[in-house]
């Protein structure tokens, strides 16, 4: 089994904001794959399904972006799981909106929710999926305003466009080596 994780803050106050954009590519998964997301264990809300014949968990962190890990360790524990079984789907500051990178491992870079998740499951060997959502000024202040806005028109073209390409290259790490995977997708603009 494998899982899909996104990233983002629970609650419809923070519905289709920049830091949620994990949880979009898990929703567009979950469409497209027919995985409902109803069971919840560990403060998680996940569904079980399968993607090209392989068994996977696709899962929202119910705790905010912060405590991602107080979540997604347990939850990999109870499942048997291990770092190699993870895939997260991440927001990044970093890389410009609508514009992926895939990354086999590393540090947390800033990231409250990949920080939370390195010290839950005491590694930072798990792939990932950065989305792009731009960067503000370099004020504290302008970044958690930033990560907690939506997109603007011209925007959300690209974001929707980062999305489907974020869950191909999801559905691609299921059945092909994550190298291969990244050789692909990081290529793509």
């Amino acid at each position: 089994m494998k899982v899909i994780v996104g990233l983002g803050n629970p609650g419809s106050e923070f519905a289709h904001t920049r830091h949620n954009i994990g949880f979009e590519v898990i929703d567009a998964l979950s469409g497209q794959h027919s995985i409902q997301l109803t069971k919840t264990k560990f403060n998680a809300l996940f569904g079980k399904g399968t993607i090209d014949g392989q068994e996977l968990l696709l899962v929202k962190p119910l705790t905010y972006m912060n405590a991602s890990g107080e979540a997604v360790g347990p939850l990999l524990h109870f499942f048997k799981l291990s770092a190699e079984d993870l895939l997260v789907i991440q927001d990044d500051m970093d890389l410009p909106v609508g514009k992926i990178r895939l990354r086999q491992k590393g540090s947390a870079g800033g990231h409250n929710g990949i920080k939370s998740l390195i010290q839950h499951i005491k590694t930072q060997e798990f792939a990932r999926i950065k989305v792009g959502i731009g960067h503000p000024q370099r004020t504290h202040e302008a970044v958690v305003r930033h990560v907690l806005q939506g997109f603007s028109g011209e925007e959300q073209m690209e974001i929707d466009s980062a999305i489907e390409r974020a869950a191909k290259a999801a559905e691609a790490w299921m059945t092909l080596p994550f190298p291969q995977v990244m050789n692909t997708y990081n290529a793509n603009k």
